[in-house]
């Protein structure tokens, strides 16, 4: 089934659109995703990259991820809402911020990664397959939870 979800910054100055079939959610629980989300962890929805439309201006930091690679993180310069990154990894999908979409309800984890670094407080569903760390292949992980082999 294909729908179009949209998002965008607090402030309203970058918007964006994705198309397609809707895309898996994981929860990440690494300390960067700690630090960006200002929370125990981060929602981050795998997509790829010709499905995914930005209008207005971002401005981007790098940084060098737990996994090795570097990731590009995009946010909007004016009220500094974090809304998409993009990995050497995999450089062809594009890893939006869930809390950024406009419709947030539908947002269900189907797996946790670097759950060696979760909070004690945060309490995991056992039916939920959680990795201590990232997933070594991890555009093969990504490909596998949008059901593209």
């Amino acid at each position: 089934m294909s729908e179009t979800l949209e998002g965008g910054c607090q402030c309203g100055a970058v918007r964006y659109r994705i198309a397609g079939r809707r895309p898996p959610v994981y929860a990440c629980h690494c300390r960067e995703c700690q630090k960006q989300s200002a929370s125990g962890f981060g929602l981050s929805l795998p997509v790829r990259g010709r499905d995914f439309e930005v209008a207005g201006v971002t401005a981007r930091w790098e940084r060098v991820s737990d996994g090795g690679g570097r990731t590009s993180c995009f946010f909007c310069p004016n009220c500094g809402s974090r809304l998409y990154h993009v990995s050497s990894v995999t450089p062809d999908r594009v890893t939006v911020k869930g809390g950024s979409l406009d419709d947030t309800g539908w947002l269900r984890p189907v797996a946790h990664i670097w759950v060696s670094r979760k909070q004690p407080w945060v309490v995991l569903d056992p039916a939920v397959p959680a990795l201590e760390k990232q997933p070594e292949d991890l555009a093969g992980w990504r490909r596998m939870l949008r059901g593209e082999g």
